[in-house]
């Protein structure tokens, strides 16, 4: 099994961040794991990307063309990304901040408020982590359980203040993905 994602936002969303975390994971939880960041023009404010390749044995090669599922920060991020998710893949889209209906109907596209839930738990950074959440109940790529391992694990000491409201935005945009129809 192999499984790549991309994540995609401007700059100071946290799509590298929500990337990376999602690679320590995978590595505590024993799988292969590749993570290559890209950054825009800007760091914050500019486009920024990641890619995550996970799988059961070594993966071969850590760019694709058509990744299986993508996590869309924003607008341009949907309009970049929308055509290259493989068919039966998943788009997980931020709908606080995406206006437009998505147009293809041969993957599964999951729309989750993203900001508006990071803003009622009270820190718009979480956004990413919520998004993070729908992905995992999406696909049964990793148990939440593992995400919150990694959190402890590797959130800098100066951070960890945000341990307990990561875990909970992970929920709930894993409830998000729960009510989307199948």
């Amino acid at each position: 099994m192999e499984f790549s994602i991309v994540f995609s936002g401007f700059g100071g969303q946290g799509a590298l961040f929500a990337g990376q975390l999602l690679a320590y994971a995978s590595m505590d939880e024993g799988k292969a794991v590749t993570w290559i960041p890209s950054y825009g023009p800007e760091m914050r404010g500019g486009t920024a990307h990641c890619i995550v390749v996970v799988g059961d044995e070594e993966v071969g090669a850590p760019l694709v063309r058509n990744p299986d599922a993508v996590i869309a920060l924003n607008l341009p991020s949907v309009d970049k990304y929308e055509p290259l998710v493989k068919p039966g893949g998943f788009l997980i889209y931020n709908s606080s901040l995406v206006t437009r209906a998505v147009t293809r109907s041969d993957i599964n596209v999951i729309p989750v408020a993203g900001n508006d839930i990071a803003s009622a738990l009270g820190n718009i950074k979480l956004t990413n982590v919520v998004m993070l959440g729908a992905l995992l109940q999406a696909t049964d790529l990793l148990p939440l359980e593992a995400l919150d391992r990694a959190l402890l694990a590797h959130l800098p000491e100066r951070n960890r203040r945000f341990l307990e409201p990561n875990k909970v935005a992970l929920r709930r945009g894993a409830e998000c993905a729960m009510r989307v129809p199948a």
